[in-house]
């Protein structure tokens, strides 16, 4: 199963490079305005945790501004030093808060909150190669939202682009599943 979830990474992060600019940025503003539309509450009184993304990745900043502008408290995630773990998280305050971490990931300069912060969270995106229609999620394979994610009662979102939700991947025990997709195209689609 490993090798097969190592070529599927492969061949799926090949596909977003591939992907024109202007087709990923159209793709992050699509992203960014179906936060009006959302299925579940986004008001003055929540936490979201998201995900400023990486290279090739679908969303922007502007999908964490948008949630911002909804009233909504916004925490992202800095990866902590050493072996993989639960993700620490930081308070997103603007595009202008972050700067280049652990592997080049962009992360707000703020104070770390711990991991448990995620626990605030009622709604986490998650960034994803690719989710099929049960809700079994395909990450970069370190592990760190498995083992973030484990026992939260949060709606959790995958964001990836149309063509990456798919009928099935292969899935491990340990692998957290996710309840919602969020593409460019369809928005949100409810998984299961």
């Amino acid at each position: 199963m490993r090798s097969t979830k190592r070529r599927l990474r492969a061949e799926l992060e090949q596909r977003r490079v591939a992907r024109p600019f202007a087709a990923r940025k159209q793709a992050a503003d699509n992203l960014a305005g179906w936060v009006s539309s959302a299925p579940f509450r986004l008001e003055y009184d929540v936490t979201v945790a998201a995900y400023v993304p990486f290279g090739a990745e679908p969303g922007s900043p502007g999908l964490l501004d948008a949630l911002i502008d909804r009233g909504v408290s916004v925490i992202v995630p800095a990866v902590p030093a050493g072996e993989p773990t639960a993700l620490d998280w930081v308070r997103y305050d603007g595009a202008e808060s972050l700067a280049r971490g652990r592997w080049g990931l962009l992360e707000p300069i703020g104070h770390r909150l711990g991991s448990d912060a995620v626990e605030a969270a009622s709604v986490i995106f998650v960034p994803a190669y690719a989710v099929d229609k049960t809700g079994n999620r395909l990450g970069r394979g370190a592990g760190y939202y498995d083992r973030t994610l484990t026992g939260l009662t949060a709606e959790i979102i995958a964001v990836v682009y149309d063509d990456e939700l798919v009928e099935s991947l292969p899935a491990a025990p340990h692998d957290v599943r996710v309840r919602w997709a969020l593409t460019p195209d369809g928005g949100f689609r409810e998984l299961g």
